[in-house]
């Protein structure tokens, strides 16, 4: 089975399941997935109960999509997304973004949990993805081009749409909430960075490192979608304290972020919106 194969089947049985169009997708990351219990909830979908969906194994990552209203506006939550790590090839990957694409989302929302690079970055800041570095993981278009999606060579200037981060920035004022700006790493993990490998990708020019997102970005863009992304980051990257990283911090770092965190999505999901 090709992955268009695959992808349409997906496809083909959500609608059997769900009758709900959406307009913003959005994906909650690791110790994030509180936000999506909270809006006005119409339906929810296990994602094992899509035939061929590749399903989360990881702990916080509760595993369906959550179809609702945020304010006056439909959309499709992913609560937990699959990561490469997990064993999943890259196709499946980015199949959940690829799915909601075809459910008539036009804007995809990324969020994950993250280590930071940057030096003035502190544990539970947010930081506003403007651009990506994917080299350390296999590109999610390697292989035939799904032509009923996009082109094969699709451009990739400006991933992030300068409109909606500018939205974000916005609206983050507006709420009095503190936000970095940045540049936004994928390893392939699961294992956390060394400080020696830390210091290279400072070197070249990231400022926060983690073990998703940037796939999920491409296959969107390859899309047509517009894509957003905050990064909320959990610790400083390895090397940078004398602590030893591990995911119960991550995740307690992203519990305590969560409440301003849902007042930022909340309110910038509302906002784009608004833009048509």
């Amino acid at each position: 089975m090709t992955a268009y194969e695959k992808l349409m089947k997906c496809c083909e049985c959500v609608k059997a399941k769900v009758d709900f169009k959406p307009d913003i997708a959005l994906v909650l990351g690791s110790g994030l997935g509180a936000f999506a219990d909270e809006i006005e909830v119409v339906q929810t979908l296990d994602y094992n109960e899509i035939d061929g969906f590749p399903t989360s194994t990881v702990e916080g990552h509760r595993g369906r999509f959550v179809f609702g209203y945020v304010g006056k506006v439909p959309v499709v939550i992913m609560q937990g997304r699959v990561h490469y790590y997990e064993g999943y090839s890259m196709q499946d990957v980015v199949l959940p973004a690829r799915l909601m694409s075809l459910m008539g989302a036009k804007t995809l929302f990324l969020t994950n949990a993250s280590g930071g690079i940057n030096p003035s970055f502190s544990a539970g800041d947010f930081m506003l993805i403007t651009d990506h570095i994917s080299s350390f993981v296999p590109n999610p278009l390697i292989g035939a081009n799904i032509g009923e999606l996009g082109t094969r060579f699709p451009d990739m200037s400006e991933v992030y749409s300068k409109e909606l981060r500018n939205v974000i920035i916005n609206t983050a004022k507006e709420l009095d909430i503190k936000i970095q700006q940045g540049v936004y790493v994928q390893l392939t993990g699961p294992s956390f960075e060394s400080p020696a490998e830390i210091r290279m990708l400072r070197t070249l020019g990231a400022d926060a490192v983690g073990m998703s997102t940037v796939c999920e970005a491409i296959a969107a863009n390859h899309a047509g979608m517009k894509v957003c992304g905050i990064s909320c980051v959990a610790n400083l990257a390895a090397g940078m304290t004398n602590n030893p990283l591990t995911h119960a911090e991550v995740q307690e770092c992203a519990d305590k972020a969560a409440p301003l965190f849902k007042k930022l999505i909340g309110k910038s999901i509302e906002n784009i919106a608004e833009l048509g």
